[in-house]
């Protein structure tokens, strides 16, 4: 009979879902439970506490010579932990590095890497053995005082957790990712670890604000300065939270007006070599300006990093760039997940210190319970031993007339009513310990055995003796491996504010913004050299600004569609001066369309004045220097100087008013002129000052109009007026009577049946300057303004263009020259 295969079968359908989820968790279970965080009782991941278990096992120990670390890798790969040697010895070198735990726990001979990075020696070059420190980690594991389990192959016995007679997981800290959690325990000072688990025992509903009192923050073993108090108490509240780790410097006066910055400690877990490159490349590529030389002066007596700066350089300014740019002050994150109950979880201060002393309490009283056991078989023997040599004739006729051992150990026994061990003791007792001595001795014993019996069945009687003797032992290993702490802790966060003397090298460049919108800076080398009439413009383009300023100067950009570009100096890219430069729409949006109209330098961003603002529409603002600082977006985004209420619309006027301007004795006006030839006249005190989106007020009533200009005016100032038809007109200021913004005002030109004039430019006029007037043909044309006679506001002045020639007047290049070097 044959059967059917699908009778008893186990094959089973499962989505695949369903298996990875299945064997995704068991795997994730594994990582997290048995090799990436530690447990909260002794702070260590299996393989660190297979590796301290299997060398102490081996007699690897602090007092007995340094061993292969080969050897010690193999017997903990063949014995506890079946992965990579690799893996292994990696555990063991990093526990013996003393730049990575606050207290090493294996000493080791050889090159045990560095904290430049480098790797260390191949196993079968180094040796290793349990630092002295690691007894305590393994005290009394021999005692029954910790649950051991079988090994991978069943072969052998391994601890679940060691006894950890000092508070590991604070002192050494961890570090470790899993699946879905990771680790980042900072080390701790030995110290004070023990004095607030000791605090914690005489005060079990101690808080939080006592305990910060004994660990006042991380102990790092390469030193440092912790700054921020509230990280360290949201990280000891909740396990998490966040600090600023920085470097330990001086700054140091040379000869010649000189400094230089020493580096002492390096904050945990940088590498120091890539420190050192780094900062190096910061003075190659100028990143920072002053840095002359960067030195690693490293060696066995410790840690020496030296930054040698230029003459006059600012050391602190310099210094608070590195530690906002470089490795020199980095932020580190707490992140306390460590094994509890066999879960991970966030744990504060005080569920750290309270599992750890919860595990004392239990290893203690299994360390009291073997002795009291041990002590209470010991009396039995000895008190037989005492009973047998007070009868010894008897014990030995009866041992004498016994047929063999067993014989005599039954005949003690039914005979003198000895115990099965007390027999044993008695006929396993050598001849010289019949002496009188060792009757002494044995009755001294006993007494001692008696007393010890006393005082373990006292401890584990009483709670508070067991407190008192976890107490005493902390506190002899506390004075046994006092070291003062190395990491200093402060309050608050520095906030670093970096000037830009120490980023930028302050030099006088040429600065050039086109009317299309290209940008650039030269040296002045350039600039000499290429000549004025060759800027790399091309012919239909305008130069609207360009001045001889400063690397530190600050340059404020309008555009005519209400925007304000903002650069400073130092970032306007650097060309040659007949390159053409480089368009403001690579970094910034603008409408194709937009074009620039003016341009402004300060020497600083702490101007008091108010910038003036015209729109063709006829509105008109002030609005304060403060109003158009520049933000956090700038070199990305423009802003807005003025809002437009049409797409048609743009902004024609922006004039910066200086502090003394606002306060002089002459009074300044404004003269809004229009498109139809009208001019108003009226103080500026008229227009208020109003924020960078607001569109301002009615400057003035312009029916159908448009407004062409607004200038800037004192009583005796004059101003020039060039036509549609290529007439220029000369003319007082005083000619507008003054009156009230948002007026028609009064006619500044004759009005014609045919053809009549129309106002395109108008400009207030200087002594012994010209005026050029470029065209839509790109003709330039120039005025001596002052060659021209004087007229009354009746006339349209006289022809200067032929625009049939060289076409209709377009803009008037202002002079922006500050010098003869830029002329």
């Amino acid at each position: 009979m044959v059967k059917n295969p699908e009778e008893n079968s186990n094959i089973q359908e499962l989505s695949l879902e369903a298996v990875m989820g299945e064997r995704f968790g068991r795997y994730s279970k594994y990582i997290i439970q048995e090799r990436a965080l530690p447990d909260i009782r002794d702070g260590l991941k299996p393989v660190q506490r297979r590796i301290l278990y299997a060398m102490n096992q081996d007699g690897n120990t602090y007092d007995k010579a340094f061993r292969k670390s080969a050897k010690s890798v193999g017997n903990v790969m063949g014995n506890f932990h079946p992965h990579g040697d690799s893996s292994i010895y990696e555990a063991m070198v990093r526990l013996s590095q003393s730049w990575k735990l606050r207290e090493p726990l294996i000493e080791m001979h050889g090159n045990n890497g560095s904290m430049d990075g480098d790797p260390p020696a191949a196993m079968r070059y180094t040796e290793a053995r349990l630092s002295k420190i690691s007894g305590e980690m393994l005290q009394d594991i021999e005692k029954e005082t910790v649950e051991f389990v079988p090994n991978f192959d069943d072969t052998e016995n391994e601890p679940t957790v060691l006894p950890a007679r000092f508070p590991n997981l604070l002192v050494n800290g961890a570090t470790g990712i899993s699946a879905g959690y990771a680790t980042e325990i900072p080390p701790h000072n030995l110290h004070e670890a023990i004095q607030a688990v000791i605090y914690l025992m005489e005060h079990p509903k101690a808080k939080l604000e006592k305990l910060i009192e004994f660990i006042k923050g991380p102990d790092f073993p390469t030193g440092g300065i912790v700054q921020g108090i509230d990280g360290i108490i949201k990280a000891y509240t909740t396990g998490r939270g966040r600090v600023m780790l920085r470097s330990k410097t001086e700054i140091e006066q040379l000869k010649g007006n000189k400094e230089q910055i020493i580096v002492t400690e390096i904050p945990y877990e940088v590498n120091k070599a890539l420190l050192v490159k780094k900062i190096d490349e910061m003075r190659l590529l100028k990143k920072v300006e002053g840095i002359a030389e960067v030195r690693d002066e490293s060696d066995r007596t410790g840690l020496r990093i030296v930054i040698e700066l230029k003459r006059n350089a600012s050391g602190q300014g310099i210094l608070n760039y590195l530690f906002k740019n470089s490795d020199l002050q980095i932020s580190y994150n707490f992140n306390m997940v460590a094994i509890n109950n066999k879960r991970p979880e966030h744990v504060g201060l005080n569920a750290i210190l309270s599992a750890y002393l919860e595990h004392q309490r239990t290893v203690t009283t299994k360390r009291t319970e073997f002795d009291l056991r041990k002590a209470q078989e010991r009396k039995h023997i000895v008190s037989g031993l005492i009973k047998a040599l007070s009868i010894l004739d008897q014990v030995i006729k009866t041992i004498r007339a016994s047929k063999n051992k067993k014989d005599a150990k039954e005949n003690l026994i039914r005979q003198y009513t000895f115990t099965e061990a007390q027999a044993e003791a008695i006929v396993s007792l050598q001849l010289y310990r019949l002496t009188n001595t060792d009757v002494t001795a044995l009755q001294a014993e006993f007494e001692d055995l008696r007393q010890r019996v006393e005082d373990y069945q006292a401890i584990l009687a009483d709670p508070s003796r067991l407190d008192k003797v976890i107490k005493k032992e902390l506190r002899a290993l506390d004075k046994q491996y006092l070291s003062p702490r190395k990491t200093e802790i402060q309050a608050e966060v520095q906030q670093l504010k970096i000037e830009t003397e120490v980023l930028v090298a302050p030099e006088d460049v040429i600065v050039m913004v086109s009317r299309d919108g290209y940008l650039k800076r030269s040296s002045l080398r350039s600039f000499k050299a290429s000549g004025t009439a060759d800027n790399g413009l091309k012919s239909n383009d305008l130069v609207i600004y360009q001045a001889k300023v400063n690397t530190l100067d600050h340059l404020f950009i309008f555009t005519d569609k209400g925007n304000v570009i903002y650069r400073p100096v130092h970032e306007i890219p650097e060309y040659k001066w007949k390159d053409t430069g480089k368009h403001l729409s690579q970094t910034v949006s603008l409408d194709k369309d937009e074009k620039i109209i003016q341009a402004y330098s300060f020497h600083d961003l702490e101007q008091k004045g108010n910038f003036l603002l015209a729109s063709q529409e006829g509105y008109i603002k002030r609005t304060a220097f403060n109003d158009l600082r520049p933000g956090r977006t700038y070199k990305s985004r423009a802003a807005q100087c003025m809002k437009l209420k049409t797409a048609s619309d743009c902004l024609l006027a922006s004039v910066y008013l200086p502090e003394a301007d606002l306060i002089s004795t002459k009074p300044l006006f404004i003269l809004a002129v229009t498109h139809g030839g009208y001019g108003l006249r009226y103080t500026l005190e008229e227009v208020p000052v109003s924020g960078a989106k607001a569109a301002g007020v009615k400057a003035i009533d312009l029916r159908d109009d448009i407004l062409t200009a607004v200038l800037l005016t004192h009583e005796e100032d004059q101003i020039g007026i060039v036509t549609q038809r290529g007439a220029f007109k000369r003319m007082k200021v005083a000619e507008v009577t003054p009156t009230t913004r948002a007026r028609r005002g009064v006619q500044i030109l004759r009005e014609l049946k045919r053809n009549p004039h129309r106002v395109i430019l108008a400009e207030v006029l200087q002594a012994n300057k010209a005026l050029n007037i470029l065209t839509d043909k790109m003709q330039s044309i120039t005025i001596e303004p002052f060659r021209h006679p004087s007229v009354d506001r009746y006339s349209n002045g006289s022809f200067v263009i032929d625009i049939d020639e060289f076409g209709k007047p377009l803009f008037i290049q202002k002079n922006h020259y500050e010098d003869e070097e830029t002329k």
